[in-house]
Formats: structure tokens, sequence, C-alpha cells
């Protein structure tokens, strides 16, 4: 968008790769994993250079092309034995830290509004508090793996109130996305994902984010079961 100041799409850049390289680290920097992000991330920021999300009266909508092909990956991950095993075997104590990238996409977020980019409820003015995430997460990290102050519960818990803080901004804005879906913010659409290289907020942090969550959530609950097995045959009763 030729009206946003050149800051903006350079902080959202840099906050994209840092993500990217957090990811990295905590999948044992896998080169293959790596090489996969970078080709999509090149992909989709020549798709957005392009304007071709920037046409919003389709159905289904242009921004189902950004937005499936990291979903249908996750569900597949999950689906199968090979996909959970890299899933099992990526380092907690980075997926934790990898939240703090919630912190800078809030102060670009909040910058676009500024600009009249994005809508009001998509900054910690409105309906989006997940920059709570990204401001406790260097906190829950030194509790949980400095100091064994905060066990897994703790930790698991904090997860599923971030994965809601998440899915909370999410769906307020894919719902503020111009489009025959819109419900919110018709005086001021949801307009700067549909640039480059903020289309790359939805095609690749939220997704890095949401399995940051999703993985710990799994790899957490594994480790409760296996601390506190469930005798064989004992029936529970209410």
């Amino acid at each position: 968008m030729e009206h946003l100041p050149a800051h903006l799409g350079l902080a959202f850049g840099l906050t994209t790769a840092l993500t990217v390289y957090i990811f990295y680290r905590a999948a044992h920097s896998s080169r293959p994993m790596l090489a996969g992000l970078l080709l999509w991330l090149l992909g989709q920021g020549m798709v957005g250079r392009s304007g071709f999300y920037t046409v919003t009266n389709t159905l289904p909508p242009r921004l189902s092309l950004l937005l499936g092909p990291p979903l249908l990956l996750l569900v597949g991950l999950f689906a199968t034995r090979r996909g959970r095993a890299f899933l099992d075997g990526l380092r907690l104590d980075v997926l934790t830290l990898l939240h703090l990238v919630r912190l800078p996409v809030e102060l670009v977020l909040f910058g676009l509004f500024l600009h009249r980019a994005v809508p009001g409820l998509m900054t910690f003015e409105g309906r989006n508090w997940d920059i709570l995430s990204g401001l406790s997460a260097p906190v829950v990290y030194y509790l949980v793996f400095r100091r064994q102050w905060l066990g897994t519960a703790g930790l698991l818990l904090w997860n599923i109130l971030g994965l809601g803080l998440l899915l909370n901004i999410v769906i307020n804005a894919m719902l503020s996305v111009p489009s025959p879906l819109q419900q919110f913010a018709f005086e001021q659409p949801n307009v700067g994902i549909l640039y480059f290289p903020f289309v790359w907020l939805p095609g690749c942090v939220v997704p890095l984010v949401l399995v940051a969550h999703l993985v710990a959530i799994r790899q957490l609950w594994l480790k409760a079961r296996t601390a506190n097995p469930q005798p064989a045959g004992q029936i529970m009763v209410a």
C-alpha cells in the first residue's frame, strides 16, 4: 500500500524473519523445513505484490489460497505418524520463546490501524489482547525452563489461554476482511493483510504461532499422561 510508511513493512518483514528463525531452531535447525518455509514466503510474497489478494468479491475468497495450504499441512502433520513424530521432536522451550514475536506483530498492527489499513478491533485498543502472550512469553520461559518454578500444568494452561487469544483475533481479523463473508469493521475493513509483506501474517506468522501452541499442548498432555498412567482395567466412577 503506497500510503503506508516503509518502516512498517520493514518491521513486519523482520518480525517474519525472526518467527521463521525461532521455529527453525525449535526444529533442531532442520534445513529442509527452513527451505520449505522460505520457498512458501517467496511465492506468497510474489503473489501479494501482484495484487492478487486485493480482489475481494470472489467466492471462495482468494485469501483462502493463502490460509488453506498451511492449515492443510498442519492437519496432515497431526494425522500422520511421521508428522506427529516431527511435531513431538520440536523443542518446547524454543516454541515458548517463539510467542515473543506476538509483541512486534501487535505494534505493527497498531501502526497499520493508525494509517487506516486495519480496523481498531484488531489492535490492543480493541478486541485484540494477543499482546499479553508476547509480554508473558519470556516470563513463562524463565519460570518453566530456567527456574523450574512453573510445572507442566502451568505451562499447559498458559498455552491453552494463549491459543484462545490467538483464535479470538484470527476470527475477528478474517471476518473484517472485505469479502462476501465480512461481518465486522465495514467502516474500516482489514485491508492491510491483503498486501505485501503483510500477507505473511496470515500466511506464515499466524500458522507458526498456532503450531507452537498446538504442539506444546500435545507434548504437555502426553507428558502428563505418561507421568500419571491410568491403571489397566480401572473404571472411573463419577
